[in-house]
């Protein structure tokens, strides 16, 4: 008789890490998201957030949820569908659309709910879902949920996306989902290259502007404003709340009546409770002030510009990135957890990225300076970051854990 839990018992990777000290993840915080935190009353210096612009713990985004728990309390218990919908709702989707220049939004309670919902409504049986192999988990999951069938195209490559189309034929419908900025290795999705091939084959386009949207273009509003783009080049861009935006949640924008459909058929959103008010309220006082604020945009491509051009004297490879993202790739997984280690005792904290979270051979720290690091805290971070790595590199691997 085969039981269910002994895969359970014979998971030991995690407490080998854990017995060799190098165990990098569930850190408690013991502070607020701020260029430096609290971590079992030690200060580190944070290098592995999404606040790129440093709201999540500016004043008036706690000022606009506690205002929003007064008066509207601490949850609506209830789906959007049925009780759960607040004027607070409405006008955060009336703001979102206006911002990323749709007609219509629509919020989930998570990002990943959001991908979850948005594919698994649109692609049904008979159709066809394309993705780039290096999209988010939850695009792929997405696709799964969905009666679709699934296509991989080779990353970043529009002739592979369109050797994938032409094999599929007219006689299906098709939607190509993209990041436009992909998280690891912070590099660009080939947006208008990609827009052309999929109206050539009859393809719809999906845009996930989860780590663009507050970084690319002139004033944060993601892929589209960074290559000039309309809805007419994409069909439908989605994000997440909980970066540029400081909360957390996730949305679609489009034209109304795409939206009107997926409002209806989205299964992920009908069946889960809406956002909290104090959610709500802190998303919609964020896109205020990105609006209001675009100096933070540039002080966080400025403080990116600052560290990659010290990684680089530094002789360090920084992938393909051209966003405040930046991978600093090891290759091996036991050096990338032993300089994590080293970082983490000297007070920085970054996070360790290795197979298969990333391809084979391509382990990473993922570093990134939010637009509130000062410039004492990025020369602190790098003279740490140089001691360090050059102890490391110097390492074989398997003398690295004892």
């Amino acid at each position: 008789m085969i039981d269910l839990f002994e895969k359970c018992r014979n998971f030991t990777l995690a407490r080998q890490l854990m017995e060799s000290g190098i165990y990098p993840y569930f850190k408690a915080l013991e502070s607020e998201q701020a260029p430096e935190v609290t971590i079992q009353g030690k200060k580190f210096i944070m290098f592995g957030s999404n606040n790129y612009l440093g709201l999540a713990n500016d004043p008036r985004m706690k000022a606009a949820a506690i205002d929003a728990i007064k008066k509207y309390g601490t949850g609506v218990a209830g789906s959007r569908f049925l009780n759960g919908n607040t004027v607070l709702h409405m006008e955060l989707e009336r703001k979102l659309a206006a911002f990323k220049g749709r007609e219509a939004a629509l919020v989930y309670a998570t990002g990943y709910q959001m991908n979850l919902g948005v594919v698994s409504a649109l692609v049904g049986k008979g159709d066809f879902a394309i993705v780039d192999k290096l999209d988010h988990a939850s695009i792929l999951d997405g696709c799964r949920l969905s009666h679709g069938e699934i296509r991989r195209f080779k990353h970043n490559n529009p002739a592979d996306l369109e050797r994938v189309l032409k094999d599929i034929g007219p006689g299906h419908g098709k939607l190509v989902i993209v990041d436009g900025v992909f998280s690891m290795e912070g590099d660009i999705a080939p947006i208008p290259e990609i827009s052309k091939i999929c109206r050539k084959y009859g393809a719809r386009l999906m845009v996930d502007d989860a780590h663009a949207t507050g970084v690319l273009g002139r004033h944060g509003r993601g892929t589209c404003e960074y290559f000039n783009l309309s809805h007419k080049d994409v069909d439908l861009v989605v994000g997440t709340c909980s970066k540029s935006f400081a909360s957390v949640g996730g949305f679609v924008v489009g034209d109304e009546n795409i939206i009107h459909y997926i409002q209806h058929l989205s299964r992920s959103m009908i069946f889960s409770a809406a956002l909290p008010p104090a959610s709500v309220a802190a998303i919609s006082k964020a896109i205020d002030i990105i609006e209001e604020e675009p100096q933070r945009i540039k002080k966080l491509w400025d403080n990116a510009a600052y560290l990659m051009k010290n990684f680089k004297r530094m002789g360090l490879n920084t992938g393909e990135t051209r966003t405040p993202i930046i991978p600093v790739v090891i290759g091996d997984n036991e050096k990338t957890f032993m300089l994590w280690r080293m970082l983490y005792d000297k007070g920085l904290f970054t996070n360790p990225v290795v197979s298969p979270a990333v391809p084979p051979k391509r382990s990473l720290l993922r570093v990134v300076a939010t637009a509130t690091h000062t410039r004492e805290q990025l020369d602190r971070a790098l003279n740490i970051f140089e001691g360090c790595i050059k102890k490391v590199l110097k390492k074989k691997p398997a003398a690295l854990v004892k």
